[in-house]
């Protein structure tokens, strides 16, 4: 305790002030000068004892937060007490919390990390499995018709290959919030022509009618490149799921609170073991026959929640899967 600058000089100058206080005692009486010295030693007292209970108490959190950050422990609020050191340590104990949930945070990240990496790994090693076995194949096929056809088979999947390291590379920047979105007013038709352009050639290979009711003027704000994005992977996923002679249908409505977007194929739907999972990352669903890597779905859903709207996913009645988009009119960015 009188190691403490501020005690040391407080000491100083109340021996001073008593001092000096006695010496005036003493030039009127003995019995003043006792007196005074009497006081000076009650007051003396009970300030070290006061003084001295602080700095237990001081002692004492700092050994609990010594516990909390080294040990793990928990910081014990004392009730019913009142005071400058009882609020502090009620603020103290705040803090210690809101450390102990970062932490909690940050250990999930680091385990989402570490599966992550886990699961980009497993993804890689497929196609790269695929692609040293056709090589050595290749080594081994005088026949040009295999050769050819071994050629175009490697090609493909270097191809997925470049598509799921490129939409990592997508999530991980949205992820990291490094993504700026461009606000501008996009026209719904517009951006849905975008998104279907690369798909409408290997829709006519599987003769997969398309249908779609889009009011005239309907728009919605965002980043036009960037929900492009998200919409065609929604439709890649349909049309996968229609099949061949399938049906798409695109249904848009425009309110003045929000613009929907509701993309139904015909296709056999979801199981209901897939459909709480189905936008999770690197989820491909319970059947073996599921194509992709589960990268589609949860870049479109990060990619519109980004934009403040919602994607949800469902069975339709009649049959078939149902996708709806839905943003406010209002832009506004969520990181």
């Amino acid at each position: 305790m009188f190691r403490n600058r501020e005690i040391q000089h407080f000491t100083v100058l109340f021996l001073a002030i008593n001092g000096a206080a006695a010496l005036m005692g003493l030039a009127i009486s003995p019995a003043a000068a006792v007196l005074v010295l009497i006081l000076a030693a009650a007051c003396g007292t009970c300030f070290f004892c006061f003084t001295r209970t602080r700095y237990l108490r001081i002692a004492e959190m700092s050994d609990q937060i010594d516990q909390i950050l080294h040990h793990g422990g928990h910081l014990s609020i004392q009730a019913h007490q009142e005071g400058e050191l009882s609020i502090l340590q009620t603020e103290i104990g705040k803090m210690t919390l809101r450390i102990r949930e970062q932490n909690d945070n940050l250990k999930k990240e680091k385990e989402h990390l570490a599966d992550s990496l886990a699961d980009i790994a497993h993804q890689l090693r497929t196609p790269l499995t695929s692609v040293h076995l056709i090589l050595s194949l290749l080594e081994n096929t005088p026949n040009e018709q295999e050769h050819q056809n071994l050629l175009r088979e490697m090609e493909d999947l270097l191809v997925r290959m470049d598509w799921l390291i490129t939409s990592l590379l997508k999530l991980s920047r949205l992820d990291a919030g490094i993504i700026v979105f461009q606000r501008q007013t996009i026209d719904v038709s517009r951006l849905l022509n975008d998104s279907l352009r690369p798909l409408l050639i290997s829709m006519d290979l599987h003769n997969i009618r398309l249908d779609t009711d889009i009011p005239e003027g309907a728009s919605l704000e965002g980043d036009f490149d960037w929900l492009s994005e998200a919409l065609q992977n929604i439709l890649k996923n349909c049309m996968e799921s229609a099949g061949d002679n399938g049906n798409i249908t695109i249904v848009c409505q425009d309110t003045p609170i929000f613009t929907e977007i509701r993309i139904h194929d015909s296709g056999k739907g979801f199981s209901k073991e897939d459909l709480p999972r189905l936008f999770d990352r690197f989820y491909r669903g319970k059947s073996t026959q599921t194509a992709g890597y589960g990268i589609g779905l949860s870049l479109c859903k990060t990619i519109v929640s980004r934009h403040g709207g919602t994607v949800t996913a469902k069975n339709h009645p009649q049959g078939g899967a149902v996708f709806c988009l839905r943003f406010p009119k209002t832009f506004l960015e969520h990181v």
